[in-house]
Parts: structure tokens; sequence; C-alpha cells
């Protein structure tokens, strides 16, 4: 229910407001984007629903009733507790970001999002199932290493995903709130970087929900002029590989980071 009132509510400002004039006023292209991208989010869905969500359930169930991983071993009362959770698990969706970009092996199933030249709020739902499920495995793990609660990770998951629907959205902020808010997460202009051809801004702010990962990390980046960015892949532009088909074949191709 958030992720679709926050795909609503974007969708409607960009179209008030877009930073970048991706469609050019065509009503068709754009939708057409729109139902690729939330195709693609709807398998994914689907494959966590029915693979991964019972395992998580059994997992965290198990860690509970044998006082297993670092939230039970620190045995916080909350609100501390909760706090620590989300940290942690957004410790861990940095670490992951950062695998998908620098392991050619997962880097052939993210480049299925990055090779998106008309990045807005639907791109947060743009994944390669592959990638999904390489994601769902490693949780499995993390789960039980960290003794997060289902609850503490549904709360984390909401917020973590209403934050990523909001830096891929096609807007910008006013500079002086865009500097505010980035103290804290991430932002439309922070995130722009990220989707930028030239990889050494494609290759900085791993971030998905808070900023301090990237500035301890030092891979935090900004950019002047965002409207100078070139959004998407060089490698990927031509018309097959924004089919559905060619983003589910496009971990077979190669190219500058996978030779």
């Amino acid at each position: 229910m958030a992720a679709a009132a926050g795909l609503v509510l974007l969708l409607l400002l960009e179209q008030a407001h877009p930073f970048f004039d991706f469609f050019k006023g065509s009503i068709r292209d754009k939708g057409k984007h729109l139902v690729r991208n939330l195709l693609l989010g709807f398998i994914n869905s689907l494959l966590i629903s029915v693979v991964f969500v019972g395992l998580w359930v059994m997992v965290s169930t198990w860690a509970e009733q044998n006082s297993f991983g670092i939230l039970h071993w620190l045995d916080l009362e909350n609100p501390w507790r909760i706090i620590l959770a989300i940290l942690l698990f957004d410790l861990w969706m940095y670490t992951w970001h950062w695998m998908n970009h620098v392991i050619p092996f997962f880097w052939r199933f993210h480049r299925v999002h990055h090779s998106d030249p008309n990045m807005d709020v639907t791109t947060a739902s743009r994944f390669h199932i592959g990638e999904i499920f390489f994601s769902g495995l490693f949780r499995i793990g993390i789960i039980a290493i960290t003794g997060i609660y289902v609850w503490e990770l549904l709360l984390y998951e909401t917020i973590m995903f209403a934050v990523v629907q909001f830096h891929h959205a096609n807007i910008v902020l006013p500079p002086k709130v865009d500097k505010f808010i980035r103290i804290f997460i991430i932002t439309p202009a922070m995130h722009k970087v990220h989707h930028s051809r030239w990889q050494p801004e494609t290759d900085s702010n791993y971030g998905a929900f808070l900023t301090i990962w990237d500035r301890l990390g030092r891979t935090f980046r900004l950019r002047e002029k965002l409207e100078d960015i070139r959004i998407g892949l060089d490698e990927f532009e031509g018309p097959e590989h924004e089919s559905v088909k060619g983003l589910f074949r496009m971990p077979l191709w190669r190219d500058k980071k996978t030779k």
C-alpha cells in the first residue's frame, strides 16, 4: 500500500515538474516505460512472496527462539533495538549494492536497473529477477546474523522503498533543501549521479536509505550541474535492450565490466 501510494504521488510530481524531459510529451512512450518497469517489479514481488518470505520468517523465528544474532546478543530495549536493526540492515543494503557493482557476475544482472535511460520513479522497480533471487538468498543469512524480527524487516523495507522511489523520481529539490535532507537520506540529486553513464559516478552513492555509509565508505559523490548527466549505459541503448525480452536476456550480453 505504501509503495502504491508513493508511486502515484511521485508520478504526479514528475508529470507536473519533471527534471529531465525524457518522453517529450509522449504519453504513449511514458506508458510503455511504466508498464515495462512495473511488470518486472510485479514478477520480482511474486518471486519474493512465493520463494523467500516463508524462509525469512522461519530463520527469524529460529534466531529468536535460540537467541541468535547481534540484536539478540545485545538485548537492547526499544527504540534502540529498532534503530540498530534499521542501521544493520541498511549497512547490508549498501554492501549488497556495492557488490553488484564490483563483482562482474552480479553486475550482469544489476545493469538491467542501470540501463534505463529514462530514470523515474518506476525505475525503483526495474530489477532483473536474477538479482532479486540472489538478494533474497543472501538475506537468509543476514536475517540470521542480525537476529532481526520479521516486523522490523517489514518496517525497514517500507521506509527504505519509499526513499528508493523518492530518489529515483524524475524530480529535483531546491538546493538548500536537498543539502539538508542528504545529511540523513539519499536524495534525487545524489542518485542521479549514481545513474550517470560515467563510470566513476556510476560507482558511487551506493546507499539505499541513509547517506552515512557512503560517507564512511568514501563513495559519496555530488555533481554541480545535474542537467549535464547522461542517464543509462552506453552499451545498452538499442530498442532491443528496452523490450521485456531484452531485459531478461541482458545478463547474457557482455559489456566493458564483464569481459
